[in-house]
This record gives structure tokens, C-alpha cells and sequence, in this order.
């Protein structure tokens, strides 16, 4: 089992009723910013928290499903000083609580707060931070996941990268960042491109990529 200590984690499962190193089962993965709740340029304030209009009841549908859901997210603010990994656990906290209150919930967030541009300790290079794999891998030990099995789904070539990187299907959208990251020519590196995180849920159900 390889040493992932280095990632950084909040609000992480303790006990999933579904971890089974003898039966992997698949995960979806979601970016956080543009995919789950409105991109706000370095969010750091709880109040600015909002949820993308359907993502709620696209996650419950997940959960419903038995699948865990895991958020991988780049926190470069941490890095650049816009806010401190207590202010980015309070966002957490908010965005989880915004989402019970529609019945949804994640089964872990892994956040990458480093940055080679950044300050003091998180000045640096990590395979952590997307599009380097390193939260998903720490994510698919932990929560015995099976990654041929599983999806990332983003608003940015990064997140696609990361996700293609680690071995999993890759759906980008149209939200946040994705308006135009979905126009470049590097988005045809995704499986498929979806307008927000509900179609994207929706197409996976009806196409079977995913056994949700």
C-alpha cells in the first residue's frame, strides 16, 4: 500500500458500509469549484458558498446508488494566501451542510492546497494536485475503490488529466471554468461533455458507464 499521507483531507468517511478490499466498487469523483457550487475567484467566505442549481439531487441519486462520492479539488487560494486550511475546512463544512440539506451527501473531500507560485510551506510541485493523480490514488486506497470502474468529472482539462492519469472514465462540463475549457481542443480528451453535473449523472445512468 503505497503512502499518500502527503494529500490533504477533510470530512473523510470514517467507517463506508461499502469499503471491501476484496470487492473494489466503483466512485465517482468530482472537481469542486464550477462543478458542484458557482465558480467565485478564490473563494474563501462560507456565505459565497452556493450549489449549482440540480447538483443536490445529482449527487442523492449517486448516493441512492450505493457509490461513494469523493471530491478532489485544487486549493491553490491556500497556497497564494487568500485564505488558511481552517477557512477552507469551514467551506467544506458549509458546502456539505448545503448539501444534506437536499438529501445529498460526499464521502470525503482531498484538496490539494500547494502551488509552485505559492508561500512558505506550500510553495511546491505535488503529484496531489491535478493534473497529477495523486488525491485520487490516496482516495481509491482508502475507500478500497475500483478506478477502471470509476469517473472524474470536471469543468477543466486539469481535472480530465488527473482523472485520465489514474485510469478513470472522465466527463467534463459546461459549468464554472467549462464554459470555455469544453471549446478548447483538449476537451476532446474526455469520455464525454455534459452541461452540468446532473446531465452528466444522467447520461452515465443511461449509458451504463458507471453500475450506479
Amino acid at each position: 500500500m503505497n503512502d499518500y499521507s502527503f494529500v490533504r483531507r477533510h470530512l473523510i468517511d470514517p467507517a463506508p458500509k461499502w469499503r471491501d478490499r476484496r470487492h473494489p466498487l466503483p466512485a465517482v469523483f468530482l472537481d469542486r469549484d464550477g462543478v458542484i457550487n458557482e465558480e467565485v475567484h478564490y473563494l474563501s467566505r462560507p456565505e459565497d458558498m452556493v450549489l449549482i442549481p440540480g447538483v443536490a439531487k445529482a449527487i442523492a441519486r449517486i448516493n441512492a446508488a450505493r457509490v461513494p462520492v469523493v471530491v478532489v479539488t485544487n486549493q491553490s487560494g491556500v497556497a497564494r494566501g487568500f485564505l488558511s486550511e481552517d477557512q477552507l475546512q469551514d467551506l467544506h463544512v458549509r458546502m456539505t451542510q448545503l448539501l444534506a440539506d437536499e438529501g445529498a451527501s460526499v464521502q470525503g473531500i482531498y484538496y490539494s492546497p500547494f502551488h509552485s507560485d505559492g508561500q512558505g510551506e506550500y510553495r511546491k510541485d505535488s503529484i496531489c494536485r491535478k493534473p497529477g493523480p495523486g488525491m485520487i490514488f490516496a482516495a481509491c486506497e482508502e475507500f478500497a475503490i475500483d478506478r477502471a470502474d470509476s469517473v472524474l468529472i470536471g469543468d477543466k482539462i486539469a481535472d480530465i488529466r488527473a482523472g485520465n492519469a489514474a485510469g478513470l472514465k472522465t466527463v467534463m462540463v459546461r459549468t464554472g471554468h467549462g464554459a470555455h475549457e469544453t471549446t478548447l481542443p483538449e476537451a476532446a480528451e474526455a469520455g464525454f461533455i455534459a452541461d452540468d453535473l446532473q446531465a452528466a449523472v444522467d447520461q452515465l445512468f443511461a449509458s451504463g458507464a458507471i453500475a450506479l
